[in-house]
């Protein structure tokens, strides 16, 4: 089939570009730099330039593709809210573009937005709102697009997408570790992250446009739940930095902004997702990767 792909040239979208083309599908990706474009000529893909924030580039890109795989997203969280109400806007958009006709649209979220007391399943709906969480824009947009008839599934990414040239959340928390001298967990570094290659996260995606699955929410969840302290030991151990737990204005002061993402418990089930589409992960998990693939030595 052909798929029309944003963040083409992303960390995760790329690795789905890959991922589709090697089992004999076509890819349509979007991507905005003329380097990009170049990236996705050499791999065998066809290039769409321009702006995902664009309706006409979303429209031209949806007429010629028989499914949809969003993955593009603004990671700056320095305006946080607005790239969320943006990705809204994006999926309503790529929803009105596909109402009517039987393609199947993919959609990117995170499950560490959901709050649960126990571990999280793929039956679980979001319970909070965008006015509490910004990035829940993204489940409500996609929700309102399936009342739409458009056959919408839901991707939920742990907080760690890992693996080599990663540039997300453990990147940033061994600079942290490396500007302050120590590897910092909050408390007693109980709450729990799950996790997921990238390679993996990409089989789970070309999975589900080909096999369009009843489930329409999926996890890619390889690791249901890494402990947060083995994740600062791992750290502390690979830069050779003592490893510390902090609490209160300590928290703060070492995390600053990202404190709220250090202290994310969420154990996540994938047990569905892997029952319906037969997924399974196969590449490193997250403290071998720690280790291995190049986090600690390229910051």
């Amino acid at each position: 089939m052909r798929v029309f792909l944003t963040g083409a040239s992303g960390f995760v979208g790329s690795a789905i570009l890959n991922e589709l083309l090697k089992h004999g599908h076509e890819v349509l990706g979007l991507v905005r730099s003329d380097n990009a474009v170049a990236q996705l000529k050499a791999a065998g893909a066809t290039p769409l330039q321009g702006d995902v924030n664009d309706p006409e580039i979303l429209r031209r890109g949806v007429a010629d593709s028989d499914a949809v795989i969003h993955t593009a997203f603004n990671h700056d969280f320095s305006q946080f809210k607005a790239s969320c109400e943006a990705d809204r806007k994006i999926i309503e958009t790529l929803g009105d573009a596909l109402a009517g006709s039987d393609k199947p649209l993919v959609v990117t979220t995170g499950m560490g937005l959901l709050r649960y007391d126990r571990p999280v399943t793929e039956d679980d709906a979001l319970n909070v709102q965008s006015d509490q969480i910004p990035r829940a824009a993204t489940d409500e947009a996609a929700n309102a697009v399936a009342t739409k008839g458009v056959d919408v599934y839901l991707v939920r990414l742990p907080p760690s997408v890992h693996g080599a040239g990663d540039h997300g959340f453990v990147p940033i928390i061994i600079g942290m570790a490396k500007e302050k001298g120590e590897s910092a967990y909050v408390g007693d570094g109980s709450n729990q992250w799950p996790a997921v290659h990238r390679l993996d996260a990409a089989v789970l995606y070309r999975l589900v446009v080909e096999k369009r699955p009843a489930l329409k929410v999926l996890h890619a969840a390889a690791e249901e739940g890494v402990p947060f302290r083995e994740i600062a030991g791992a750290i502390g151990t690979g830069l050779g930095l003592p490893v510390v737990s902090k609490t209160g204005d300590a928290a703060t002061a070492h995390f600053t902004w990202f404190e709220h993402f250090a202290a994310i418990g969420c154990v996540a089930s994938s047990a569905k997702t892997r029952a319906a589409l037969g997924w399974e992960a196969t590449a490193p998990d997250l403290l071998t990767d720690i280790a291995a693939a190049g986090y600690l030595s390229d910051l």
